[in-house]
């Protein structure tokens, strides 16, 4: 039986029998499609020959990011049109090789006699690492694109910027690095509680030479960095460093300063959205480019605004009304409108959450991303606009696998892998040009609960691997528990410490090593069913939760 994860479009046993790969194993083709065979089999350690027992070649016939794979008696041929492909095919070897080849030692084994042949439903398969609401140091970064690598998730959109933290360096604007980025204590109320802190310091931010170093590590697995910048609101962080562009200080005004949030929740703080706050952002943003290197795409946030600051600003008002905006909901489009139009100067694409495309007046190229459900997901794509799906239910990995009290505290309850695994990123009553428009789907790693590596870990698997099946098969077939619990034996050697099936591990309960969890709080679905409704309000900026 082949029991891959994700599934792939067609694998056929070839013939009893197998095939001996050890490592140190020589493999032949053209240098960058053997590289990428290389990355994906680090273990393997093959070496680059002129004739090998793995021949890569380049053929353009299957597309994009696909492969054809195919294992005899006498060897392994790989064919792909690109480098993501022959790294699949490698990812796709690699596990049907024995669960050590997941391991970080030398390793090889037999191999099954077997023809794969494999293509993407979806070109973005992501996963979205907020490390704004608690810092991960770059190990945990690189780490997260390994896994995402050894699933073929593609796209690792990183949440850098929100009240609670600011996380790169700025040489223009270096107050961002120094004061933005960390926090006196954190709380650690749960919902209607009276207000309670750990009076621990944290913080973090990573240098623009991080930054690189993230970017090349993606690419060379196959996985393009989204970062984003969340503005004009959750801009606490960024108005403690530099309160100029503070939207009350306008009009000669000098406001009490904000200061780094120390509690989850939606602050007030916004910026001006007047120029000099575009030339900050700009400069901040080419800064970020810089260092990344070429960056298909660039998130700019423009969820859960309050625009009271700019109503009360005369200044702000009155440049509303000189540009010839309606209101101030048409403001907040504009700065969108603007910021995009500077990452489109430089190659990138904007992204945003899907208040801004309810605001109006989006760049047509401009990919939304409607995480209040399939309605404003709809109306979007309808509208022309590229939308991956990211929708709280199921896709919002914050929420308990379980309503019980042994989970670790989680936003609410619950999602399930079952809940992910039958997630339909285009659903059957949309048209064929709504669904044209639909470029994939992501899961999110809100990390207002996940303070360090193990929890995201806990939270992210095996519920990613629902969303790896999905996002590359297109569905999950009934096969998949079966293939899901063989996988999580990989998952094992790779070290990862996943949430098991039946339920958390005795130090992985909440009220042991974490704290316990509040069942039936907060209901994911009921959740959806209020932000959905809120996706019709012409005031849809205003914080939705």
């Amino acid at each position: 039986m082949i029991e891959l994860l994700p599934r792939p479009s067609s694998a056929t046993p070839a013939e009893p029998g197998s095939f001996t790969l050890s490592p140190g194993a020589s493999v032949s083709g053209p240098a960058e499609l053997v590289d990428a065979v290389r990355q994906a089999l680090p273990t393997l350690d093959l070496r680059p020959a002129e004739s090998g027992a793995v021949v890569v070649a380049h053929d353009a016939s299957p597309g994009a990011e696909a492969y054809r794979l195919e294992v005899t008696s006498e060897g392994v041929r790989i064919a792909a049109a690109d480098r993501s492909g022959a790294f699949y095919a490698g990812q796709t070897l690699r596990q049907l090789l024995p669960d050590t080849a997941f391991r970080s030692v030398p390793a090889g084994g037999d191999v099954p006699l077997v023809r794969v042949a494999d293509a993407p439903r979806f070109s973005w398969r992501g996963t979205h690492l907020d490390v704004a609401r608690h810092f991960l140091p770059k190990r945990e970064v690189l780490r997260m694109i390994d896994l995402m690598a050894a699933h073929k998730l593609n796209r690792l959109h990183l949440h850098l910027v929100d009240d609670q933290g600011w996380r790169f360096e700025s040489r223009a604007y270096p107050r961002l690095h120094e004061v933005a980025s960390h926090r006196s204590q954190t709380t650690t109320s749960y919902y209607r509680e009276e207000p309670a802190f750990d009076g621990v310091p944290h913080g973090g931010y990573y240098t623009l030479d991080d930054l690189a170093e993230i970017a090349a590590y993606g690419r060379a697995r196959a996985v393009t960095i989204v970062p984003e910048i969340d503005v004009p609101g959750h801009a606490s962080a960024i108005l403690a460093a530099y309160p100029e562009f503070d939207a009350r200080a306008t009009g000669g005004r000098e406001p009490e300063p904000f200061g780094v949030l120390e509690r989850w929740g939606i602050s007030p703080a916004i910026l001006s959205p007047l120029p000099p706050t575009i030339d900050f952002l700009t400069v901040v943003l080419d800064e970020l480019l810089g260092a990344l290197g070429e960056t298909p795409y660039v998130h700019l946030g423009g969820d859960e605004c309050v625009l009271d600051d700019w109503a009360a600003s005369p200044e702000i008002t009155a440049f509303q009304a000189e540009l010839g905006l309606p209101d101030l909901a048409g403001l907040h489009a504009w700065f969108l409108r603007r910021l995009a139009d500077v990452l489109a100067e430089r190659g990138s694409r904007a992204v945003v959450w899907d208040e801004a495309f309810v605001s109006g007046m989006l760049r047509p190229d401009t990919i939304v991303m409607p995480w209040r459900g399939l309605g404003v997901a709809r109306r979007a794509a309808a509208a022309g606009h590229d939308v991956v799906q990211t929708p709280i239910f199921p896709l919002y990995f914050d929420y308990a696998e379980a309503s019980s009290a042994d989970e670790p505290v989680a936003i609410g309850d619950a999602t399930t892998v079952a809940d992910v695994a039958g997630f339909a990123p285009i659903p059957e009553a949309w048209t064929a040009e709504e669904a044209g428009h639909v470029l994939g789907a992501q899961f999110q790693l809100w990390s207002e609960r996940l303070p360090d590596g193990r929890a995201v870990d806990y939270r992210a698997w095996p519920r990613g691997c629902a969303l790896a099946e999905v996002a590359w098969a297109g569905s999950a077939d009934t096969a998949f528990p079966a293939r899901l619990e063989r996988h999580l034996r990989r998952l094992d050697a790779l070290g990862v410490e996943y949430r098991p099936l039946d339920g958390p591990r005795p130090w992985q309960r909440g009220g042991t090593g974490w704290r316990r969890h509040r069942p039936g709080v907060i209901d994911v679905r009921e959740s959806m069913k209020h932000v959905e409704e809120l996706t019709h309000s012409g005031d849809s900026t205003r914080p939705s939760i």
